[in-house]
């Protein structure tokens, strides 16, 4: 064939060689090109359309890549048969998936946002280049399926020295968040089990039992944390905890109970604590609360953590320490498994901590977010009594309850059509375990001279005056 009839719009958005290609795969897939014929010359073709070889070419190319056509070398370009490729016609979509806009909040009091201006990127960086290099090419290979030795080293020292963590690097698994990390807990710890869940608690693992198809019983949270009695009652086997900052309410398990959860678990070979350290690192009064792992004598503490707190969130680097006696079970479950987080951010993270700029890095965040929480509870103090706090002694957020005849849904539709985020406790619960409108209040990402405006705001949209 010495042309092809192909009309070009020059002036339109769509590249001249992308009308050609699909003008010539329509009258190849409709028959108008039978099988086996030859197309014309790249020259001819381009010369006769006007156009450079090149825009032929890359039409020709594509065709050539879907199999609509064939290059046959020193002969030319022929039509190949398509009944066996998988072309699909447009069709138009009439139910459409609508995408949710997400809500912009002027305010925001969400208890996951960390103080993005303190981060020490002039630090991360440095190690960052000196990762990110060609001597260090084998980090883009697979390492160690439990993460690679060097950051297990650093985090195995750190959690000695910070947390009392008694284990080896052995027992330490890198995973990229909790949530990436227990359904392989529960894995190993088979199907017969059953978990005990704080009430109220963190929603996200517990939606992770839910969706592994694992039995939950939610067990309530007084003021000295978990009950152990009503836990004893219960016919869980695992104990999911969050014992030295309770989320949501911020209560520290009592001395008492941290012994009778340890007793509950050593009672029984198969009964296990999952503690769950989420932001150990900030406590500020008195001296820090030491893991129940380190107090466990009987093998049965499985310790998880993560950086998303102390570090930032988008890291997603958490890890687990197994107790010697599920260490084989985890091995021999995974055997085939890689680590989730790469390998350039393991050991970025690794240098970072072993030249004590984690350390160093913490203790700076400690002192900001302690002025932070003072700046917050000086700015509640003058709506007292129509509003009362709780939780201040640790972590990134406090709990706020409302004394007043609205409702806490009431409470909540105000706040954000004026723009302000922030969530019930009730939100965390099996039932309701505030009867008062109460609600969390994180302060990690507020800057200290908003705090106080932003809590004049939230009350002023409540109505709540401040006491003369």
């Amino acid at each position: 064939m010495e042309i092809l009839l192909i009309e070009l719009k020059k002036d339109g958005e769509t590249p001249l060689y992308e009308q050609i290609y699909e003008q010539i795969r329509i009258d190849i897939s409709g028959g108008k090109l039978p099988v086996g014929m030859k197309l014309p010359s790249k020259r001819k073709l381009g010369e006769f359309l006007d156009v450079s070889q090149t825009t032929i070419e890359l039409a020709y190319g594509q065709l050539i890549a879907e199999g609509f056509i064939s290059s046959i070398p020193r002969k030319g370009f022929y039509v190949q048969a398509i009944e066996e490729l998988a072309y699909v016609q447009h069709v138009q979509i009439t139910d459409k998936v609508e995408i949710q806009k997400q809500n912009t909040y002027t305010l925001d009091f969400s208890t996951g946002h960390i103080d993005t201006n303190s981060f020490p990127f002039t630090q991360w960086r440095k190690y960052a280049k000196e990762v990110i290099d060609e001597s260090s090419k084998e980090l883009l290979l697979l390492g160690d399926s439990h993460g690679d030795i060097e950051l297990r080293q650093e985090i195995s020292r750190y959690l000695y020295y910070s947390r009392g963590v008694d284990c080896s690097p052995e027992q330490i698994i890198v995973g990229s968040g909790t949530e990436q990390l227990m359904p392989l807990v529960i894995r190993i710890l088979g199907a017969k089990a059953t978990y005990a869940i704080e009430n109220p608690g963190y929603p996200l693992t517990h939606h992770v039992f839910y969706h592994n198809n694992r039995e939950a019983i939610p067990i309530p949270v007084d003021v000295e944390g978990i009950d152990v009695q009503s836990l004893q009652r219960s016919e869980a086997t695992v104990a999911y905890v969050t014992p030295s900052h309770q989320f949501p309410t911020g209560t520290v398990l009592s001395a008492a109970r941290r012994t009778a959860l340890l007793n509950w678990a050593s009672s029984d070979d198969e009964h296990f604590i999952i503690e769950d350290d989420y932001d150990s690192e900030f406590r500020y009064t008195g001296r820090p609360i030491p893991a129940l792992q380190g107090m466990d004598k009987g093998d049965s503490v499985i310790y998880l953590s993560t950086f998303s707190k102390s570090l930032m969130p988008s890291l997603r680097i958490a890890y687990m320490v197994l107790p010697n006696v599920l260490l084989n079970r985890y091995k021999n479950a995974f055997i085939h498994y890689s680590s989730t987080v790469p390998r350039l951010d393991q050991h970025i993270l690794a240098r970072f901590m072993a030249d004590g700029h984690f350390s160093r890095h913490l203790n700076r965040m400690r002192k900001i977010y302690k002025r932070k929480l003072q700046t917050l509870t000086e700015a509640l103090k003058p709506f007292s009594p129509s509003v009362s706090f709780s939780g201040d002694e640790a972590g990134m957020h406090i709990i706020i309850t409302v004394h007043t005849n609205q409702s806490e849904e009431a409470l909540i539709e105000i706040a954000q059509k004026a723009g302000i985020r922030l969530n019930s406790l009730n939100s965390y619960s099996t039932g309701l375990v505030s009867k008062e409108p109460s609600f969390l209040i994180g302060f990690g990402g507020l800057s200290v001279d908003s705090i106080e405006k932003a809590i004049d705001r939230l009350m002023e949209v409540w109505n709540i005056k401040k006491c003369s």
